[in-house]
Order: structure tokens, then C-alpha cells, then sequence
């Protein structure tokens, strides 16, 4: 059986969403990316993680499928 870790670390989210780690920590400074702190680490819910994902996708009418909305 495959284990998810339900609390990932920025190092995590950033190979997940295919984006520089120092971009994550930036996003989560800022809230623009559902975050917390431990100590000086950052860390991320995957349940809260994925929703900010699903909301950040949304349909386009006259487009077929769905497209990423900017930051």
C-alpha cells in the first residue's frame, strides 16, 4: 500500500507542482498558498493544498476543458 503524507514540506510541493522551491516559500509568505510555519519551516496540509489547486482551476466558456487562472 502506498502511503500520502498529509503534511508535506515546501521541498515536497515544489517537486508536486513542478515549481522551484524558493517559489513555494515565496507564495506562502505572501498567503497566496495555503501554508504554516513550524519554527522557521514551512509546511503544507495536501488536503487544503489540493483544494487551493481545484480553485485555482476553473472553466472557461468557449474553451473546452479547464484552464489555470493567473496568481
Amino acid at each position: 500500500m502506498v502511503s500520502v503524507k498529509e503534511i508535506m514540506t515546501a521541498k515536497e510541493v515544489a517537486r508536486y507542482l513542478s515549481i522551484h522551491t524558493l517559489t513555494v516559500q515565496k507564495y506562502a509568505r505572501a498567503g497566496k498558498i495555503p501554508a504554516f510555519k513550524i519554527g522557521t519551516d514551512w509546511r503544507f496540509h495536501r488536503k487544503y493544498l489540493e483544494r487551493w489547486i481545484d480553485r485555482k482551476l476553473t472553466f472557461r466558456p468557449g474553451r473546452k476543458g479547464r484552464a489555470i487562472e493567473g496568481s
